[in-house]
């Protein structure tokens, strides 16, 4: 037998006396007319399988790369046994993996696997094609007034401090092959004043993935945060069967230190591995110090270094390996 809903009585707090009830019914209105204008109340988020918590789930495994349950259950506020529940059906679908843990050897990482990662991606874009329509009838002017406002939004809500949206790595699209090009340019030649030589290859090898891109073997990851280009990698195929090239591993100097350029290496090592590559290759330079520590950190071995002279400058070449059919270290993981 059913009973009538019992009215909460007011929660006494001095704050209260503070805020007018036109204030919280102004949020409570706004709260009801978003969700509904970018559809979070539909069952199947955005016509996929999945629900907004879902998706959300699997965003935060897409931008991490590798994490944790306990981490996942901390930043969503989730409950612990409805995440991992949710985390079950994930690996029972083929699209999340899990793996020890380096730093602690009882604990387990998550990542998800090239399934995850496409699904990842479709969510990712299905929300990209819902903003853009949300934001089409919208004018310039007027979209930047909206940025700033829902920045502020977000500001104040999180106590006044600005919260940094996290970066995520997603598969290249239309246009980035540009921003690839200079960024890498402009950032060589600033820091160790190579000239137009520089641009000119990475301009090579750019034209040559797009017009030779075989989705099933090769791959370029694109960084960014809140739509701002912060690095890139690539893998291409090698010279001989069963041999990958890792190329053009960049981070932009307001990413450094964020663990990203470990988080790009590790997406090309696991991307060759899953491939079908025995081996991965890589061309580099000895004055590229902190990209070396990456590649020696994720089980790399120097093979063969040559003194040459190059964008302007002479410099010592060095060929680094991988061999991708030897247990994983874990020492990508734990860098």
């Amino acid at each position: 037998m059913s009973h009538p809903a019992t009215p909460h009585p007011a929660v006494s707090h001095p704050a209260f006396a503070e805020i007018g009830d036109d204030e919280v019914e102004a949020i409570r209105a706004f709260n009801r007319f978003y969700t509904n204008r970018i559809g979070v109340l539909d069952r199947a988020f955005m016509d996929t399988p999945y629900t907004l918590t879902e998706a959300r789930v699997i965003y935060e495994l897409a931008a991490h790369g590798t994490t944790s349950a306990s981490r996942l259950t901390e930043e969503l506020s989730l409950d612990p046994a409805y995440l991992s529940r949710m985390l079950k059906s994930f690996s029972d679908a083929g699209l999340l993996e899990t793996m020890r843990d380096p730093s602690d050897g009882r604990g387990r990482l998550l990542q998800l696997t090239l399934r995850g990662r496409g699904v990842a991606t479709d969510l990712a874009q299905r929300s990209r094609q819902r903003i853009v329509a949300l934001l089409e009838p919208i004018g310039k002017d007027d979209r930047r007034d909206l940025g700033a406002a829902m920045a502020s939004v977000q500001t104040l809500l999180s106590g006044g401090k600005s919260t940094a949206a996290p970066i995520i790595i997603r598969p290249h699209r239309i246009g980035d092959m540009g921003m690839v090009i200079s960024s890498q340019a402009k950032a060589y030649a600033e820091t160790y004043g190579w000239n137009g030589e520089y641009e000119a290859l990475v301009a090579e090898i750019c034209a040559a993935f797009i017009r030779n891109f075989d989705p099933a073997r090769e791959r370029c990851w694109v960084a960014e945060r809140n739509g701002t280009f912060l690095g890139s990698i690539f893998l291409v195929k090698g010279n001989s069967e069963g041999t990958a090239k890792l190329r053009l591993l960049s981070v932009d100097a307001a990413a450094r230190g964020q663990g990203l350029g470990t988080r790009l290496v590790d997406e090309c090592i696991g991307f060759a591995r899953e491939a079908g590559y025995r081996r991965l290759e890589l061309w580099t330079k000895d004055i590229l110090v902190s990209a070396r520590r990456i590649y020696v950190a994720a089980g790399f071995t120097l093979e063969k270094e040559e003194a040459h002279h190059s964008f302007g400058k002479d410099l010592t070449g060095q060929i680094w390996a991988l061999d991708l059919t030897a247990a994983t270290s874990g020492k990508a993981l734990s860098a």
